[in-house]
This record gives structure tokens, sequence and C-alpha cells, in this order.
């Protein structure tokens, strides 16, 4: 659907241009937004390899694992349909601490596996289950401690202090997560409720 949206924006632009005699700025614009790409690459790639790299160290010292370990409970409480000592339970907990490290891309193979574990508990196996629910809004809403792609945008662009922005990011995603956890419950308790009475 997001290609079919991008296509009509580029379409429409192009049209557009073409009725109005601006042909010219979509040249330009093709032009500096391919230097413009590039340069993003070259300089957001080091400070990107930086944190993997030091994320991987964290993973084979086992400092990520035993970070998992510390948010298990949490997790077990958080989904309780999921029975205790599950896999899904410990490639959650990967997931979110790969999340809070700002660790999008690293953090997407323990989701995608962990959809995958739950999917397998799940009776119905054409809708979501609530604790894939559950999880895909801690996923979409995620706490972040370090946001490594902002902070590697805002080098980019040139700001003075690239990380003064990690006080407000962590209290924001604390308290996205948390209403997202809230509506979840109280949409979950609304349908039980209409389930019931059924």
């Amino acid at each position: 659907m997001v290609n079919y949206i991008w296509a009509f924006f580029i379409i429409t632009g192009i049209v557009y241009a073409f009725f109005t005699g601006k042909t010219d700025v979509i040249n330009s614009e093709i032009i500096s937004s391919a230097s413009t790409s590039i340069n993003m690459i070259l300089t957001i790639l080091p400070i990107m390899c930086l944190w993997l790299g030091l994320m991987n160290i964290a993973k084979e010292s086992g400092l990520l694992k035993i970070m998992s370990n510390n948010i298990s409970p949490i997790v077990k409480k958080l989904f309780p349909e999921i029975p205790k000592d599950h896999e899904a339970l410990g490639l959650i907990s990967s997931n979110i601490i790969m999340n809070m490290l700002g660790l999008g891309n690293a953090a997407t193979p323990f989701g995608l596996k962990a959809m995958k574990s739950m999917q397998e508990l799940n009776k119905n196996k054409d809708v979501a289950s609530r604790s894939m629910i559950t999880f895909l809004v801690i996923n979409t809403a995620s706490v972040t401690i370090i946001p490594t792609t902002v902070i590697s945008f805002r080098v980019i662009n040139g700001a003075t202090n690239p990380t003064d922005i990690l006080l407000s990011s962590i209290i924001t995603t604390i308290l996205s997560c948390l209403i997202g956890l809230i509506l979840d419950r109280l949409l979950y308790l609304l349908w039980r409720r209409n389930y019931e009475y059924r």
C-alpha cells in the first residue's frame, strides 16, 4: 500500500511540473536528492557501525542476555497467556532490549521470531492473539534509551549537541508505551465483556 502512495505522489508531482512548465525543478531535485542520499549514507554508516559493533560486543559478552533476564518478570506479567519458560518470552525480552538501545534493525529478527512463536500458540490462526497485539503495541511504542538513528540524523544536520534529546526521548517513549499498554488492556477488557454477553 505504501508503494502505491509513493508512486501516486511521484506521478502527481511529475504531471504537475509538466503542466506548470517546471520540469527543470524535477531534474535538479533528482540530481540533488541523489547526492544528499549518498552523503547521508556515508555520514550515518560509521555511526551505525559503531553502535552495532558495541551492541555485538554486549551480545557476545552476555550483557544483553543479562538485561533480557532482568526484564523477564515484567514480560511474563504483560503476556500471561504465554507459558512460563516458553521461547517467545525470551525473544520478546531480547526485542525490547534491542529497541531500548535504539537498534531497530537488530531488534527486527527477534520480533519476527517472537511473532512466529506466538502464532504457534495461537488457537485461531486467522486472528492475532492477545499476546501478539500487546507485543505489537510495545514494539510500536517502545521505550528508547538511546535513539541512535535520531542522534545520527542530528549529527548529519550539524546539531551542536546531538545527544541533548536523550532525556526527552526517554520520557516521551515511556509515556507512549504506558499509554499504549493501558489502551491495549482497556480495549481487551471491552472486547471480552462484549464477547461474553453474546
